[in-house]
């Protein structure tokens, strides 16, 4: 049974910052993309970043130069810094693991105030 669990939301100031985290259980996830997603009140749900077992990162044009995903495969986990925090970058922020089927973490809400 794969297990995600992300921390690290909260509520910041514009031009904040934030450190999101996941855990991930249940298999070896040294293989397999790992991301974010987030999806605000009334929106879909959108790509924020992913990063392959190999490292390779890709990002959403909105967030690109300020957020950085990173990975930690001997602990399983994955990370998002996220800077100069935006009023639109508020979300619910979904972790996200791909291999042999599609996972997700409960999510954790990122409010940023104006």
């Amino acid at each position: 049974q794969v297990q995600l669990v992300e921390s690290g939301g909260g509520s910041v100031p514009a031009g904040g910052s934030l450190r999101l985290s996941c855990a991930a259980s249940g298999r070896p996830f040294r293989i397999g993309r790992m991301g974010w997603y987030r999806q605000a009140p009334g929106k879909q749900r959108e790509l924020v970043a992913t990063v392959t077992s190999g490292g390779t990162t890709n990002y959403a044009d909105s967030v690109k130069g300020r957020f950085t995903i990173s990975r930690d495969n001997a602990k399983n986990t994955v990370f998002l810094q996220m800077n100069s925090l935006k009023p639109e970058d508020t979300s619910v922020y979904y972790c996200n693991y791909y291999y042999e089927g599609d996972y997700w973490g409960q999510g954790t809400q990122v409010t940023v105030s104006s």
